[in-house]
């Protein structure tokens, strides 16, 4: 019988999570049964076909109404009343310590309810959340309500703001296994929870399916183009990366800065292009598809990552995989994939003189280097990032899970 796992994410669809998206795709070519359910998404705005493919697929907790959360309270409070309140005095536990006030949390308990009858209609054997915030708290709470085992993967943000708050302790203690894309997130969560539990963490990476940038050679002339992908956000650090963007103009030297993505400090943004002159550098192409990501990527001499918080973005893989080299910060666990002098330049996070310098030598850098560093790049993001290989990886654990889930206390 195929393995039955349920997915579960704060938004779904979503631009930033193709990720997941790629990986969803990877369990099912590996005869994985994948059930998609989103806390929200269903009327988001969608630029890819596959995502709305996606969005048919995925069931939305919050799109259920008042009615079916009393309906799905009530039917667990009549059936296993000892299992709620111990789901209602967790939720309040780790809400105390949350920047989050309490009554937020115990919604989480209502939204596990109704995630509690999706899983005992379809009998899916695990649940999977993405992100250590609400949805690895709702999973948890899932499964002490009497749901299936549950793991969740920690990526970037959701391990280094305000870790103190997460109540990680409880949602490593009570899980079956915690997957970090990078070694540096499981580093963060290790710092919050007990040594005892440290053996529940496994390293899976984000990855790209195969074919990805097939088009790819080596042929085209490099071209001044610098490519910036990311939310237009503050932690993006977009703000450092013009004011870099105006030292390197500063110099004489002709390049083209492109930032793809839109985002809350996009008037903030544009105010400091116009402050500095750099209309004639630097242009916003808003949000784009993976079609059009790919082809920025394609016509780049290198991508550019400002960011001031990160995991391990997935763009860099992107990058990788389209042979171009990274400007990035010594950040999170950027080094472990970025290889100065190999398959890119790293330099002090927030430093915007060093990153100027950084782009500087990035466009100084000749032909045959750049050459050289593709193929390095190509072969670095493959060896380590292939998500068929951490699909693998999963399913393992996930058949390792639904096979120990002998407990004696089946879902309700």
């Amino acid at each position: 019988m195929p393995l039955h796992v349920a997915y579960l994410v704060n938004q779904y669809p979503a631009v930033s999570h193709t990720f997941i998206k790629r990986e969803i795709h990877a369990l099912e070519r590996r005869g994985v049964t994948v059930q998609r359910i989103a806390l929200r998404g269903w009327d988001a705005e969608i630029v890819d076909d596959t995502d709305r493919q996606e969005r048919e697929r995925t069931s939305y907790v919050l799109k259920e109404g008042i009615a079916r959360f009393a309906s799905a309270v009530l039917s667990i409070a009549i059936r296993s009343p000892a299992r709620l309140w111990a789901a209602v005095r967790l939720a309040i536990k780790v809400g105390r310590r949350s920047d989050r006030p309490v009554p937020v949390h115990l919604v989480y308990v209502a939204e596990a309810c109704v995630i509690l009858h999706y899983l005992v209609r379809s009998r899916a054997s695990h649940l999977h959340a993405h992100f250590a915030t609400n949805p690895a708290e709702i999973a948890m709470l899932v499964r002490v309500l009497g749901g299936p085992p549950y793991s969740f993967t920690a990526h970037g943000s959701d391990i280094v703001d305000s870790p103190a708050q997460m109540g990680f302790a409880e949602k490593v203690g009570q899980s079956a296994f915690v997957a970090t894309v990078c070694a540096f997130g499981r580093s963060q969560i290790q710092r919050w929870v007990p040594h005892t539990v440290w053996g529940r963490f496994e390293i899976v990476r984000c990855g790209l399916e195969p074919g990805y940038a097939v088009d790819y050679t080596a042929s085209a002339p490099p071209s001044n183009r610098l490519v910036c992908v990311g939310r237009l956000s503050k932690e993006k650090g977009q703000l450092l990366l013009v004011e870099a963007a105006s030292r390197v103009a500063a110099t004489g030297r002709r390049f083209e800065l492109v930032l793809a993505g839109d985002g809350p400090m996009r008037a903030e943004i544009e105010a400091l292009i116009e402050a500095r002159g750099l209309w004639e550098h630097v242009r916003i192409a808003g949000w784009l598809d993976s079609s059009g990501i790919q082809a920025e990527l394609r016509h780049a001499r290198a991508l550019v990552v400002p960011s001031l918080s990160e995991g391990l973005p997935v763009v860099i893989m992107e990058a990788f995989a389209h042979g171009k080299p990274v400007v990035a910060p010594f950040l999170g666990g950027i080094p472990e994939l970025v290889v100065p002098g190999t398959t890119g330049w790293l330099y002090p996070a927030s430093d915007s003189p060093a990153l100027a310098e950084a782009m500087q030598a990035c466009l100084d850098t000749e032909s045959p280097r750049l050459e050289a560093m593709a193929a390095a790049c190509r072969r670095s993001v493959w060896a380590a990032h292939n998500v068929d290989l951490e699909a693998g990886k999963l399913l393992a654990l996930f058949s390792r899970s639904a096979t120990s889930a002998s407990d004696g206390t089946p879902p309700i």
